[in-house]
């Protein structure tokens, strides 16, 4: 009897010590998956060592072959003219454009920059911050730059070639045949973050890729500002990461996601990505690093367009749990630490990030 007794007490005591470890390495993975959003968050990167969805329809970057980075530069002086070339090609001879260009095999972002710039401007750049990135799915990607100008010479039609005639200060109210208007747009965003920088200074992270990819802080807001982020359970709780689809705009990754973890909940709810925390490019090994993996914010909001008897959309109460995840490789994780809470917050309200915009 005292042994069964004995027996039973070492089997409790067995018993509690094994879900104190759990619920410990439970906290610490917790704890790891928190610090990891606030890494993103702080604009920095994180290894890209798997991609959980839409691997399989993917191929990895080649640049040249199935994939094309443009790096264009918004670059002022102080008298907030814009730096503008004058092409040389035959099929936009003579008319104007900001400097930019394809990235070439074995550059990074910023080195295509700073190539782009001194070959077709005179002038030595450094970049500030990304303004905004654009892109017609993960074959066509066009990144742009806010940078500034440390050294070198405007160029001259003396030292034309078939990078560009010449390069000019241009004041916006002078008339100036434009290769595109879509550049004012950028020259606008670039006026507006000099004055008032409204996400901060966004620079690729030196992190190596083969795919495009989206990494996804997905979160469902509820009632009371309570927050939650959608993970992956193995090999241990992480961000989601998808990959681009050629038939797709690169944000669709995310969508694909949702669509994987509550298809019942899909139709319900709009996915938005919101921006970018960071980017990752290497670009050093061709067809190894050539790709690039988005750190993204995503919010998943409840798609239920209520009206008053007026016809004015009325705001759906706030849910108060995220919708069931029906696929077991997926939990959601609710956000504890106060200051996360918060920056996550404020970013699904204010959307203090580097934009990406959809081409399609």
């Amino acid at each position: 009897m005292e042994g069964q007794v004995e027996h039973q007490v070492e089997h409790q005591v067995e018993h509690q010590v094994e879900h104190q470890v759990e619920h410990q390495v439970e906290h610490q993975v917790e704890h790891q998956v928190e610090h990891q959003v606030e890494r993103l968050l702080s604009g920095q990167g994180s290894e890209v060592t798997g991609c959980d969805v839409g691997l399989e329809q993917s191929k990895p970057v080649t640049l040249r072959k199935n994939g094309t980075y443009i790096v264009c530069g918004v670059i002022f002086n102080d008298k907030d003219e814009v730096l503008m070339v004058q092409e040389a090609k035959q099929d936009c001879y003579k008319q104007w454009y900001l400097p930019a260009g394809r990235v070439e095999v074995g550059e990074s972002l910023e080195e295509a920059l700073r190539r782009e710039v001194k070959e077709e401007a005179g002038f030595d750049c450094e970049p500030i911050s990304l303004l905004l990135i654009q892109e017609q799915g993960p074959q066509w990607i066009r990144f742009i730059f806010l940078a500034k100008i440390t050294g070198g010479s405007l160029k001259g039609l003396a030292a034309a070639d078939q990078e560009s005639l010449q390069a000019s200060w241009w004041d916006r109210r002078s008339a100036l045949q434009l290769r595109g208007r879509d550049i004012l747009r950028l020259i606008d965003s670039g006026l507006k973050y000099r004055q008032d920088p409204w996400h901060p200074a966004t620079l690729p992270q030196d992190q190596s890729c083969r795919h495009v990819v989206q990494r996804l802080v997905l979160v469902f807001v509820g009632a009371e500002d309570r927050i939650w982020i959608l993970l992956l359970k193995a090999p241990e709780l992480h961000l989601p990461t998808a990959a681009a689809l050629k038939t797709h705009a690169v944000t669709w990754a995310a969508n694909m996601v949702v669509q994987e973890a509550m298809p019942s909940a899909y139709y319900d709810h709009d996915v938005n990505t919101l921006g970018v925390f960071s980017l990752q490019h290497n670009g050093r090994q061709h067809g190894r690093t050539d790709g690039v993996c988005f750190n993204t914010l995503v919010a998943l909001v409840p798609d239920h367009v209520q009206r008053d008897e007026d016809g004015r959309k009325l705001e759906p109460p706030a849910a108060d749990r995220p919708p069931p995840v029906e696929n077991q490789r997926y939990v959601w994780f609710q956000v504890q630490k106060q200051t996360l809470r918060e920056k996550l917050l404020e970013k699904t309200k204010n959307t203090s990030l580097l934009p990406i915009h959809s081409l399609y």
